[in-house]
Protein backbone atom coordinates (compact mmCIF):
# COMPACT_ATOMS: atom_id res chain seq x y z
CA UNK A 1 0.00 0.00 0.00
CA UNK A 2 1.32 3.61 -0.59
CA UNK A 3 0.91 5.79 1.84
CA UNK A 4 -0.31 9.84 1.37
CA UNK A 5 2.49 12.56 2.35
CA UNK A 6 0.44 14.67 4.37
CA UNK A 7 2.03 17.89 3.78
CA UNK A 8 2.07 17.56 -0.06
CA UNK A 9 -1.52 17.22 0.11
CA UNK A 10 -2.08 20.32 2.29
CA UNK A 11 -0.25 22.51 -0.39
CA UNK A 12 -2.33 21.27 -3.27
CA UNK A 13 -5.54 22.38 -1.33
CA UNK A 14 -3.81 25.70 -0.87
CA UNK A 15 -2.49 25.90 -4.78
CA UNK A 16 -6.23 24.88 -5.71
CA UNK A 17 -8.24 27.49 -3.12
CA UNK A 18 -5.98 29.95 -4.42
CA UNK A 19 -7.38 29.31 -8.10
CA UNK A 20 -10.40 29.32 -7.63
CA UNK A 21 -10.24 32.42 -5.28
CA UNK A 22 -8.74 34.21 -8.99
CA UNK A 23 -11.51 33.18 -11.23
CA UNK A 24 -13.96 33.96 -9.13
CA UNK A 25 -12.61 37.22 -8.65
CA UNK A 26 -12.42 37.71 -12.57
CA UNK A 27 -15.80 36.78 -12.90
CA UNK A 28 -16.95 39.11 -10.37
CA UNK A 29 -15.28 42.10 -12.41
CA UNK A 30 -16.64 41.23 -15.67
CA UNK A 31 -20.15 40.18 -14.68
CA UNK A 32 -22.36 40.66 -17.44
CA UNK A 33 -26.56 39.51 -16.85
CA UNK A 34 -27.39 37.59 -20.05
CA UNK A 35 -31.10 38.33 -20.89
CA UNK A 36 -31.71 34.65 -22.21
CA UNK A 37 -30.01 32.56 -19.35
CA UNK A 38 -32.57 30.30 -17.60
CA UNK A 39 -32.51 31.77 -13.96
CA UNK A 40 -30.49 29.99 -11.15
CA UNK A 41 -28.05 28.47 -13.98
CA UNK A 42 -24.45 29.07 -14.77
CA UNK A 43 -23.68 31.32 -17.30
CA UNK A 44 -20.42 29.92 -19.35
CA UNK A 45 -17.63 32.88 -19.53
CA UNK A 46 -14.86 33.43 -21.34
CA UNK A 47 -11.21 34.67 -20.09
CA UNK A 48 -11.34 38.65 -21.22
CA UNK A 49 -7.58 38.66 -19.79
CA UNK A 50 -6.08 36.27 -22.57
CA UNK A 51 -3.80 34.67 -20.34
CA UNK A 52 -4.61 30.84 -18.95
CA UNK A 53 -6.31 29.82 -16.21
CA UNK A 54 -5.26 27.22 -13.90
CA UNK A 55 -7.50 24.28 -13.24
CA UNK A 56 -10.06 24.46 -10.64
CA UNK A 57 -9.94 21.08 -9.76
CA UNK A 58 -6.49 19.01 -8.51
CA UNK A 59 -4.67 16.37 -10.37
CA UNK A 60 -5.41 13.02 -9.14
CA UNK A 61 -3.31 11.04 -7.34
CA UNK A 62 -2.79 8.84 -9.96
CA UNK A 63 -1.77 11.41 -12.69
CA UNK A 64 -5.04 12.08 -14.63
CA UNK A 65 -5.22 15.51 -15.17
CA UNK A 66 -8.79 17.29 -14.60
CA UNK A 67 -10.98 18.52 -16.71
CA UNK A 68 -11.07 22.52 -17.24
CA UNK A 69 -14.30 24.65 -17.22
CA UNK A 70 -14.57 26.82 -20.57
CA UNK A 71 -16.19 30.80 -20.17
CA UNK A 72 -17.58 32.43 -23.20
CA UNK A 73 -18.94 35.70 -23.06
CA UNK A 74 -21.87 36.76 -24.93
CA UNK A 75 -21.98 40.92 -25.78
CA UNK A 76 -25.25 42.78 -25.21
CA UNK A 77 -27.23 42.57 -28.62
CA UNK A 78 -28.17 46.18 -30.05
CA UNK A 79 -31.88 47.12 -30.18
CA UNK A 80 -33.18 46.40 -33.68
CA UNK A 81 -34.87 48.99 -35.96
CA UNK A 82 -37.32 49.38 -38.59
CA UNK A 83 -36.50 50.96 -42.11
CA UNK A 84 -39.30 51.42 -43.32
CA UNK A 85 -40.28 54.98 -44.02
CA UNK A 86 -42.91 56.28 -42.30
CA UNK A 87 -46.60 56.95 -43.68
CA UNK A 88 -46.33 60.90 -45.40
CA UNK A 89 -42.43 61.08 -45.58
CA UNK A 90 -42.52 60.15 -49.46
CA UNK A 91 -42.07 62.69 -51.45
CA UNK A 92 -44.70 62.74 -54.61
CA UNK A 93 -42.95 66.11 -56.73
CA UNK A 94 -45.43 64.93 -59.69
CA UNK A 95 -48.55 65.68 -57.64
CA UNK A 96 -47.15 69.14 -57.02
CA UNK A 97 -47.47 71.83 -59.88
CA UNK A 98 -45.30 71.66 -62.33
CA UNK A 99 -42.37 74.85 -63.24
CA UNK A 100 -43.44 75.99 -66.49
CA UNK A 101 -39.56 76.75 -67.01
CA UNK A 102 -39.21 72.96 -66.85
CA UNK A 103 -40.43 71.96 -70.80
CA UNK A 104 -37.52 74.29 -72.04
CA UNK A 105 -35.29 71.29 -70.81
CA UNK A 106 -36.44 69.08 -73.51
CA UNK A 107 -37.04 71.81 -76.16
CA UNK A 108 -33.88 73.18 -76.47
CA UNK A 109 -31.99 69.97 -77.29
CA UNK A 110 -34.88 69.21 -79.77
CA UNK A 111 -34.36 72.42 -82.06
CA UNK A 112 -30.31 72.01 -81.14
CA UNK A 113 -30.48 69.01 -83.09
CA UNK A 114 -32.99 69.77 -85.57
CA UNK A 115 -30.92 73.09 -86.58
CA UNK A 116 -27.46 70.39 -86.71
CA UNK A 117 -29.59 67.97 -89.11
CA UNK A 118 -30.70 71.11 -91.33
CA UNK A 119 -26.79 72.44 -91.31
CA UNK A 120 -25.50 68.24 -92.15
CA UNK A 121 -28.49 68.30 -95.25
CA UNK A 122 -27.11 71.60 -96.68
CA UNK A 123 -23.16 70.81 -96.41
CA UNK A 124 -23.76 67.45 -97.79
CA UNK A 125 -26.29 69.14 -100.88
CA UNK A 126 -23.54 71.43 -101.02
CA UNK A 127 -20.63 69.19 -101.41
CA UNK A 128 -22.64 67.04 -103.94
CA UNK A 129 -23.74 70.14 -106.25
CA UNK A 130 -19.65 71.06 -106.00
CA UNK A 131 -19.18 67.83 -107.64
CA UNK A 132 -18.18 68.33 -111.25
CA UNK A 133 -20.41 66.53 -113.99
CA UNK A 134 -18.82 66.70 -117.18
CA UNK A 135 -20.31 65.32 -120.46
CA UNK A 136 -17.85 63.52 -122.81
CA UNK A 137 -17.18 62.03 -126.27
CA UNK A 138 -15.90 58.40 -126.70
CA UNK A 139 -12.31 59.25 -128.68
CA UNK A 140 -11.33 55.77 -128.21
CA UNK A 141 -12.29 52.44 -126.81
CA UNK A 142 -9.89 49.58 -127.93
CA UNK A 143 -10.33 46.10 -125.92
CA UNK A 144 -7.94 44.77 -128.30
CA UNK A 145 -9.54 42.04 -130.39
CA UNK A 146 -6.88 42.89 -132.66
CA UNK A 147 -3.68 45.18 -133.52
CA UNK A 148 -5.14 48.77 -134.53
CA UNK A 149 -2.48 50.53 -136.94
CA UNK A 150 -4.76 53.71 -137.46
CA UNK A 151 -4.54 54.05 -133.49
CA UNK A 152 -1.24 52.88 -132.19
CA UNK A 153 2.57 53.46 -133.22
CA UNK A 154 5.43 50.95 -132.01
CA UNK A 155 8.26 52.95 -131.58
CA UNK A 156 11.41 52.13 -132.42
CA UNK A 157 14.25 53.60 -130.80
CA UNK A 158 17.87 53.20 -129.13
CA UNK A 159 19.04 56.39 -127.34
CA UNK A 160 17.00 56.32 -123.57
CA UNK A 161 14.45 58.54 -124.58
CA UNK A 162 16.43 61.10 -122.20
CA UNK A 163 16.79 58.99 -119.61
CA UNK A 164 19.35 56.47 -119.91
CA UNK A 165 16.94 53.40 -120.30
CA UNK A 166 18.85 50.41 -121.47
CA UNK A 167 16.32 49.27 -123.50
CA UNK A 168 15.95 49.28 -127.55
CA UNK A 169 12.13 50.19 -128.27
CA UNK A 170 11.00 47.77 -131.61
CA UNK A 171 7.94 47.86 -133.52
CA UNK A 172 8.18 44.18 -134.08
CA UNK A 173 5.77 41.38 -132.09
CA UNK A 174 8.42 39.88 -130.04
CA UNK A 175 8.47 42.66 -127.86
CA UNK A 176 4.57 44.49 -128.58
CA UNK A 177 1.85 41.98 -129.82
CA UNK A 178 -1.76 41.32 -129.20
CA UNK A 179 -3.20 37.79 -128.43
CA UNK A 180 -6.48 36.85 -126.61
CA UNK A 181 -7.81 39.96 -126.31
CA UNK A 182 -4.59 41.51 -124.40
CA UNK A 183 -2.55 43.68 -125.25
CA UNK A 184 1.47 42.21 -124.36
CA UNK A 185 4.70 44.56 -123.71
CA UNK A 186 7.26 42.34 -123.13
CA UNK A 187 10.76 42.83 -122.19
CA UNK A 188 13.40 40.43 -124.07
CA UNK A 189 17.28 39.61 -124.29
CA UNK A 190 19.19 41.25 -126.78
CA UNK A 191 21.13 39.56 -129.58
CA UNK A 192 24.58 38.36 -127.83
CA UNK A 193 26.32 38.67 -131.13
CA UNK A 194 26.28 42.55 -130.76
CA UNK A 195 27.72 43.11 -127.58
CA UNK A 196 30.52 41.10 -127.58
CA UNK A 197 32.39 42.89 -130.97
CA UNK A 198 32.77 46.11 -131.69
CA UNK A 199 30.11 47.16 -134.18
CA UNK A 200 27.42 49.50 -135.26
CA UNK A 201 24.01 49.01 -134.86
CA UNK A 202 21.43 51.07 -136.75
CA UNK A 203 18.24 51.10 -137.21
CA UNK A 204 16.85 53.52 -139.41
CA UNK A 205 16.31 51.50 -142.40
CA UNK A 206 14.26 49.70 -139.62
CA UNK A 207 11.75 52.13 -138.95
CA UNK A 208 13.23 54.50 -136.21
CA UNK A 209 10.57 56.67 -135.09
CA UNK A 210 13.78 58.74 -133.10
CA UNK A 211 14.33 62.62 -134.37
CA UNK A 212 18.25 62.50 -133.41
CA UNK A 213 21.37 60.39 -134.91
CA UNK A 214 21.30 58.72 -131.61
CA UNK A 215 17.74 57.47 -131.11
CA UNK A 216 18.95 55.38 -134.01
CA UNK A 217 22.36 54.29 -134.19
CA UNK A 218 24.21 52.78 -131.04
CA UNK A 219 27.86 51.63 -131.12
CA UNK A 220 29.26 48.46 -129.02
CA UNK A 221 33.06 49.34 -128.49
CA UNK A 222 35.15 46.83 -126.31
CA UNK A 223 38.34 49.33 -125.73
CA UNK A 224 35.98 51.84 -123.81
CA UNK A 225 33.18 49.81 -122.58
CA UNK A 226 30.27 50.61 -124.22
CA UNK A 227 27.98 48.34 -125.83
CA UNK A 228 24.50 48.76 -127.81
CA UNK A 229 21.40 48.39 -125.74
CA UNK A 230 21.13 44.92 -123.98
CA UNK A 231 17.56 44.16 -123.87
CA UNK A 232 14.76 44.85 -126.21
CA UNK A 233 11.23 46.16 -124.78
CA UNK A 234 8.25 48.04 -126.15
CA UNK A 235 6.42 51.50 -126.57
CA UNK A 236 3.16 52.14 -127.86
CA UNK A 237 1.31 55.45 -128.36
CA UNK A 238 -1.86 57.07 -129.74
CA UNK A 239 -0.43 60.26 -131.49
CA UNK A 240 -1.88 59.21 -134.96
CA UNK A 241 -4.89 57.98 -134.31
CA UNK A 242 -6.51 59.61 -130.55
CA UNK A 243 -5.72 62.58 -128.73
CA UNK A 244 -7.96 64.86 -125.95
CA UNK A 245 -7.86 68.34 -124.56
CA UNK A 246 -9.33 67.71 -121.11
CA UNK A 247 -11.43 64.85 -120.41
CA UNK A 248 -10.64 61.01 -119.01
CA UNK A 249 -8.33 58.46 -120.01
CA UNK A 250 -8.71 55.18 -118.33
CA UNK A 251 -6.44 51.88 -119.04
CA UNK A 252 -6.96 48.60 -117.36
CA UNK A 253 -3.54 46.55 -117.20
CA UNK A 254 -1.74 44.45 -114.70
CA UNK A 255 1.77 45.85 -114.47
CA UNK A 256 5.38 43.47 -115.09
CA UNK A 257 7.19 42.24 -112.35
CA UNK A 258 10.71 41.68 -112.55
CA UNK A 259 14.08 43.67 -111.30
CA UNK A 260 14.82 47.07 -113.06
CA UNK A 261 11.54 46.90 -115.00
CA UNK A 262 9.92 50.23 -115.06
CA UNK A 263 6.39 50.26 -116.06
CA UNK A 264 4.42 53.63 -117.19
CA UNK A 265 1.32 55.04 -118.39
CA UNK A 266 1.30 58.43 -119.37
CA UNK A 267 0.24 61.47 -121.75
CA UNK A 268 2.68 64.05 -123.57
CA UNK A 269 1.40 66.93 -125.86
CA UNK A 270 1.12 66.44 -129.40
CA UNK A 271 2.35 69.40 -130.56
CA UNK A 272 4.55 71.01 -127.85
CA UNK A 273 2.43 74.14 -127.67
CA UNK A 274 5.10 75.66 -125.29
CA UNK A 275 8.37 74.34 -126.71
CA UNK A 276 10.32 71.23 -125.72
CA UNK A 277 10.05 68.90 -122.74
CA UNK A 278 9.06 69.98 -119.91
CA UNK A 279 8.08 73.55 -121.36
CA UNK A 280 5.06 71.80 -123.09
CA UNK A 281 4.22 69.22 -120.22
CA UNK A 282 3.55 65.63 -119.81
CA UNK A 283 0.74 63.81 -116.91
CA UNK A 284 2.28 60.46 -115.50
CA UNK A 285 -0.73 59.05 -114.83
CA UNK A 286 1.09 55.62 -113.40
CA UNK A 287 5.09 55.16 -113.32
CA UNK A 288 5.68 51.70 -111.21
CA UNK A 289 8.94 49.28 -110.72
CA UNK A 290 8.93 45.88 -111.49
CA UNK A 291 11.61 44.94 -108.35
CA UNK A 292 9.41 43.17 -105.35
CA UNK A 293 7.56 44.86 -102.13
CA UNK A 294 10.47 44.79 -100.49
CA UNK A 295 12.53 47.73 -102.72
CA UNK A 296 12.30 50.40 -100.38
CA UNK A 297 11.64 53.16 -103.61
CA UNK A 298 8.58 50.88 -103.88
CA UNK A 299 8.41 48.22 -106.30
CA UNK A 300 5.59 46.55 -108.20
CA UNK A 301 3.09 47.63 -104.52
CA UNK A 302 3.57 51.00 -105.57
CA UNK A 303 2.14 53.28 -108.23
CA UNK A 304 3.22 57.03 -108.14
CA UNK A 305 1.95 59.83 -110.94
CA UNK A 306 2.70 63.11 -110.74
CA UNK A 307 2.52 66.36 -113.49
CA UNK A 308 5.95 67.78 -115.12
CA UNK A 309 6.69 71.25 -116.11
CA UNK A 310 9.25 73.73 -116.22
CA UNK A 311 11.49 76.42 -117.97
CA UNK A 312 14.21 73.81 -118.94
CA UNK A 313 14.89 70.13 -118.35
CA UNK A 314 17.51 71.42 -115.35
CA UNK A 315 14.39 72.99 -113.62
CA UNK A 316 11.45 70.60 -113.73
CA UNK A 317 8.03 70.97 -111.30
CA UNK A 318 7.50 67.64 -110.81
CA UNK A 319 8.74 67.77 -107.23
CA UNK A 320 5.37 69.54 -106.14
CA UNK A 321 2.62 66.69 -107.07
CA UNK A 322 4.35 63.55 -106.77
CA UNK A 323 2.22 61.13 -104.98
CA UNK A 324 2.55 57.68 -104.39
CA UNK A 325 -0.27 54.87 -103.62
CA UNK A 326 0.39 51.25 -102.33
CA UNK A 327 -1.36 48.09 -103.15
CA UNK A 328 -3.48 46.96 -100.42
CA UNK A 329 -1.99 43.47 -99.38
CA UNK A 330 -0.83 42.92 -102.87
CA UNK A 331 1.06 44.22 -105.72
CA UNK A 332 0.10 45.96 -108.71
CA UNK A 333 2.09 43.08 -110.68
CA UNK A 334 -1.01 40.39 -109.12
CA UNK A 335 -3.84 41.89 -111.15
CA UNK A 336 -5.42 43.96 -113.54
CA UNK A 337 -6.11 47.53 -112.51
CA UNK A 338 -7.89 50.50 -113.81
CA UNK A 339 -5.64 53.18 -113.57
CA UNK A 340 -7.12 56.69 -114.89
CA UNK A 341 -7.01 60.61 -114.68
CA UNK A 342 -9.84 62.83 -115.05
CA UNK A 343 -8.45 66.51 -116.40
CA UNK A 344 -10.65 70.01 -117.05
CA UNK A 345 -10.36 73.40 -117.18
CA UNK A 346 -9.73 73.42 -113.38
CA UNK A 347 -8.36 70.59 -112.12
CA UNK A 348 -6.78 67.02 -112.85
CA UNK A 349 -6.28 63.97 -110.72
CA UNK A 350 -5.51 60.21 -111.32
CA UNK A 351 -6.73 57.40 -109.41
CA UNK A 352 -7.06 54.02 -109.51
CA UNK A 353 -10.10 51.65 -109.92
CA UNK A 354 -12.12 54.23 -108.79
CA UNK A 355 -12.58 58.17 -108.91
CA UNK A 356 -12.44 57.98 -105.19
CA UNK A 357 -9.34 56.51 -104.91
CA UNK A 358 -7.50 59.63 -105.76
CA UNK A 359 -3.36 59.30 -106.31
CA UNK A 360 -2.46 62.78 -107.36
CA UNK A 361 -4.67 66.02 -107.11
CA UNK A 362 -3.81 69.36 -108.85
CA UNK A 363 -6.26 72.35 -108.53
CA UNK A 364 -5.28 74.70 -111.24
CA UNK A 365 -5.74 77.83 -108.83
CA UNK A 366 -2.77 79.45 -109.42
CA UNK A 367 -0.32 79.66 -112.52
CA UNK A 368 2.07 77.10 -113.12
CA UNK A 369 5.16 79.34 -112.80
CA UNK A 370 4.20 80.36 -109.44
CA UNK A 371 3.25 76.85 -108.17
CA UNK A 372 6.42 75.64 -109.75
CA UNK A 373 8.69 77.46 -107.12
CA UNK A 374 11.24 78.03 -110.24
CA UNK A 375 14.49 79.87 -108.84
CA UNK A 376 15.21 83.30 -110.76
CA UNK A 377 17.79 81.95 -112.73
CA UNK A 378 19.63 78.66 -114.03
CA UNK A 379 23.17 77.23 -112.69
CA UNK A 380 24.84 79.22 -115.03
CA UNK A 381 23.51 82.53 -113.91
CA UNK A 382 20.92 82.72 -116.87
CA UNK A 383 17.49 84.69 -115.87
CA UNK A 384 14.71 81.82 -116.48
CA UNK A 385 11.71 83.13 -118.25
CA UNK A 386 8.13 81.93 -117.60
CA UNK A 387 7.08 80.02 -121.11
CA UNK A 388 3.16 80.55 -120.35
CA UNK A 389 3.77 84.35 -119.39
CA UNK A 390 1.62 85.20 -122.94
CA UNK A 391 -1.83 83.09 -121.83
CA UNK A 392 -2.64 84.73 -118.64
CA UNK A 393 -3.88 81.44 -117.58
CA UNK A 394 -3.61 79.18 -114.64
CA UNK A 395 -4.42 75.63 -117.01
CA UNK A 396 -0.84 76.25 -119.46
CA UNK A 397 1.07 74.10 -120.07
CA UNK A 398 -2.13 71.59 -119.67
CA UNK A 399 -4.21 73.64 -122.17
CA UNK A 400 -3.19 71.71 -125.25
CA UNK A 401 -4.11 68.20 -126.87
CA UNK A 402 -2.59 65.12 -124.89
CA UNK A 403 -1.92 61.69 -126.18
CA UNK A 404 -1.64 58.42 -124.38
CA UNK A 405 1.78 56.86 -124.10
CA UNK A 406 1.74 53.27 -122.85
CA UNK A 407 5.60 51.29 -122.18
CA UNK A 408 7.97 49.04 -120.41
CA UNK A 409 11.44 50.77 -119.74
CA UNK A 410 14.47 48.35 -117.86
CA UNK A 411 17.20 50.36 -115.91
CA UNK A 412 18.10 54.03 -116.75
CA UNK A 413 20.46 56.49 -115.38
CA UNK A 414 18.33 59.41 -113.49
CA UNK A 415 18.25 58.02 -110.42
CA UNK A 416 15.13 55.63 -110.69
CA UNK A 417 16.57 53.47 -109.55
CA UNK A 418 19.01 54.32 -106.41
CA UNK A 419 22.53 53.77 -106.52
CA UNK A 420 24.03 51.00 -104.65
CA UNK A 421 20.25 50.09 -103.19
CA UNK A 422 19.01 46.17 -102.97
CA UNK A 423 21.91 45.34 -105.65
CA UNK A 424 21.92 47.52 -108.10
CA UNK A 425 24.58 46.47 -110.71
CA UNK A 426 25.20 49.87 -112.11
CA UNK A 427 25.93 53.18 -111.13
CA UNK A 428 23.99 55.97 -113.07
CA UNK A 429 26.92 57.97 -113.56
CA UNK A 430 29.62 55.25 -115.29
CA UNK A 431 30.57 55.45 -118.75
CA UNK A 432 29.93 51.44 -118.53
CA UNK A 433 26.24 51.55 -117.05
CA UNK A 434 25.00 49.32 -119.50
CA UNK A 435 27.23 46.76 -119.79
CA UNK A 436 28.04 46.44 -116.03
CA UNK A 437 23.60 45.87 -116.30
CA UNK A 438 24.18 42.88 -118.48
CA UNK A 439 26.83 41.25 -116.65
CA UNK A 440 24.14 40.83 -113.86
CA UNK A 441 22.05 39.43 -116.15
CA UNK A 442 21.73 36.24 -114.41
CA UNK A 443 20.39 37.99 -111.61
CA UNK A 444 17.88 39.47 -112.80
CA UNK A 445 16.98 38.27 -115.95
CA UNK A 446 15.62 35.12 -114.02
CA UNK A 447 13.15 37.18 -111.86
CA UNK A 448 11.58 38.26 -115.31
CA UNK A 449 10.21 34.79 -115.94
CA UNK A 450 7.06 34.77 -114.16
CA UNK A 451 5.48 37.84 -115.39
CA UNK A 452 7.58 40.29 -116.46
CA UNK A 453 5.33 41.93 -119.26
CA UNK A 454 2.72 44.35 -118.96
CA UNK A 455 -0.63 43.25 -120.18
CA UNK A 456 -3.69 45.73 -121.29
CA UNK A 457 -6.80 44.60 -121.14
CA UNK A 458 -8.43 47.79 -122.49
CA UNK A 459 -7.40 51.41 -123.48
CA UNK A 460 -10.61 54.28 -122.97
CA UNK A 461 -10.36 58.01 -123.81
CA UNK A 462 -13.16 60.60 -123.77
CA UNK A 463 -12.81 64.01 -124.98
CA UNK A 464 -14.85 67.12 -122.66
CA UNK A 465 -17.78 68.66 -124.46
CA UNK A 466 -16.75 71.82 -126.05
CA UNK A 467 -13.28 71.36 -127.15
CA UNK A 468 -12.66 69.59 -130.30
CA UNK A 469 -15.36 69.24 -132.05
CA UNK A 470 -17.08 67.64 -128.83
CA UNK A 471 -20.72 68.55 -128.09
CA UNK A 472 -22.15 66.26 -125.86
Amino acid sequence: MSSIDPEKTSQESRSSRSATSDVDQIDSIHDVDNPFATPGAQTPRTNPTGFSLPNTRPTSVAGVTGSTTSYQYFPRGEYFRSRRVEKGKIEQPWIGKKDPREKWVTIIPLVGLFIGFCITGILVWDGVRSVARHKYCEVLSDDFASWNSKVWTKEAELGGYGNGQFEETTNTDANVFVKDGILTIKPTLQDPKLLDHDQVYDIREKGCTGSKWTDCVAVTNTTNGTIINPVKSGRINTKLGASIRFGRVEVVAKLPAGDWLWPAIWMLPKDNVYGTWPRSGEIDIMESRGNNYTYTPGGSNIASSTLHFGPDSSNDGWWRNNVKRKALHTTYASGYNTFGVEWSEKYIFTYINSRLLQVMYTHFDEPFWTYGKFPLADSNGTRLQNPWQSTNSNTAPFDQDFYLVINVAVGSQNGWFQDGSHGKPWLDGSSTAKKDFWAAKDQWYPTWQNGGQMQVKSVKMWQQSGYNGCTA
